[in-house]
């Protein structure tokens, strides 16, 4: 699911790795991939009456954690995003429940804090009141300013953050393995230029 190489962030950022939460591809890896979420959401013992997921990632992730809560013996409901509106059948801009209450979104990384921003708008639209974010990986780059993304989204829209782990983590598995030296230099260099103060 992480990958090293050339990648181009939803920021415009040229990233020498990727965390890919599309390549979680079969029943048993999602499955696994809701559980880390459903328990990082519990262990955070945030409020919340449902998940949203931003499509595309997002649409994935919101099931497969609901289903994982729902094991924990909390039954939420779960909305996503279309990426263009339909104006035929049920219409709208969202699949599945109605996004009401505290909604809680879940998503893969936040780079520049571009995608939450655009899903913050969609559940006010909506009439729903954002109350925190989940992500896996927080690559703990600066946002607009000198923060990181995730500092001035917590800022900004007064809610939590959490993450499976953090870029700091990362450098940390690759600071043990040797044969990665390469990937690691090129990471540190990365978030020499890009990471939040």
């Amino acid at each position: 699911m992480l990958r090293f190489g050339e990648f181009t962030t939803k920021a415009g950022r040229q990233s020498p790795y990727f965390f890919n939460t599309g390549l979680f591809i079969d029943g048993n890896s999602v499955s696994q991939l809701g559980r880390f979420y459903a328990q990082a959401i519990l262990n955070a013992g945030i409020e919340f009456d449902m998940l949203y997921g931003p499509a595309y990632k997002g649409i994935t992730l919101a099931a497969s954690t609901a289903i994982a809560l729902s094991s924990f013996d909390r039954n939420v409901p779960f909305a996503f995003n279309r990426k263009e509106v339909k104006n035929h059948g049920e219409g709208g801009s969202t699949i599945g429940a109605p996004v009401a209450g505290k909604v809680l979104i879940v998503d893969d990384v936040i780079s520049a804090g571009t995608s939450v921003r655009e899903s913050i708008e969609v559940i006010e639209d909506y009439g729903g009141s954002p109350c925190g974010i989940v992500v896996s990986l927080d690559r703990q780059e600066r946002g607009m300013g000198s923060e990181s993304a995730i500092q001035e989204i917590e800022r900004e829209f007064k809610v939590p953050v959490i993450n499976l782990f953090c870029l700091d983590d990362l450098v940390d598995f690759l600071s043990t393995r040797t044969e990665m030296a390469n990937d690691l230099s090129r990471v540190r260099q990365y978030r020499e230029k890009y990471g939040a103060s």
